[in-house]
């Protein structure tokens, strides 16, 4: 059954790798860390929520709007295979009732905050950005190339955008699983790319150490539509 469909576009994905030590405080309970030759990701996600209905009822006001989000990628072996997927450190949105519903059903780690987003298209470029307030604006931005792009097996683009699960921890004993459907989807060529983030504002301390990294990746993935299966408990 769906609990949630919608449309996810025009996603910016910041890539940073990291210790894999600072992130297993936050591993749910029968999940291990899922790494991408050899290093542990971490990845900030700004996109646009289009159309978004829950269980198939839109809810006025509350169908179009932004969210960014701070995300790590987990795998879990389940029915003879893997089950790829990730794990929500903070998502931000700027509707107080979106961040009800996530925390209360789904156990999600959802704030709300001020924000605002700006999408232009030329014939070559299209330029996307998101920003949010916590104690200052920040924000994400890129220029891409207007050329959509199949994103390639066995690269690093497919290992961060094809994880098809969300993982929470319950406690330190329990995890929920949900699965998000959508097709494959495709990528614009990034030319340029800004960043504004104070990652202890956003995040807290034990991220303040990207404050000093450089990304190793930057993407634009053009979005599809999407269905949030309803969660189960799997352990």
């Amino acid at each position: 059954m769906n609990f949630l469909t919608a449309e996810w576009r025009k996603l910016i994905l910041i890539n940073y790798t990291v210790d894999p030590e600072i992130l297993l405080p936050y591993l749910p309970a029968g999940t291990v860390l899922d790494l991408w030759q050899g290093q542990c990701y971490l990845s900030v996600v700004g996109f646009m929520f289009l159309n978004t209905r829950l269980c198939s009822i839109p809810i006025p006001f509350h169908c179009n709007f932004e969210e960014v989000n701070l995300r790590f990628y987990v795998k879990r072996w389940e029915e003879n295979k893997w089950k790829r997927g990730v794990v929500f450190l903070k998502e931000m949105v700027p509707k107080a009732t979106l961040s009800f519903v996530a925390n209360t059903f789904y156990k999600e780690h959802y704030e709300t905050v001020k924000m605002k987003h700006e999408i232009q298209y030329s014939i070559q470029d299209l330029s996307v950005s998101y920003a949010w307030q916590q104690k200052r604006w920040q924000q994400i931005s890129v220029v891409a190339k207007n050329e959509l792009t199949d994103i390639l097996p066995g690269s690093e683009a497919e290992f961060i955008t094809e994880h098809y699960w969300g993982y929470t921890g319950i406690n330190t004993l329990k995890t929920s699983a949900y699965e998000v459907v959508h097709p494959r989807w495709q990528q614009y060529p990034v030319l340029h790319y800004e960043l504004n983030i104070d990652f202890g504002a956003s995040y807290g301390t034990p991220f303040e150490c990207l404050n000093q990294q450089t990304p190793v990746s930057v993407m634009l993935a053009e979005g599809s539509e999407i269905a949030v299966k309803t969660k189960k408990q799997i352990i």
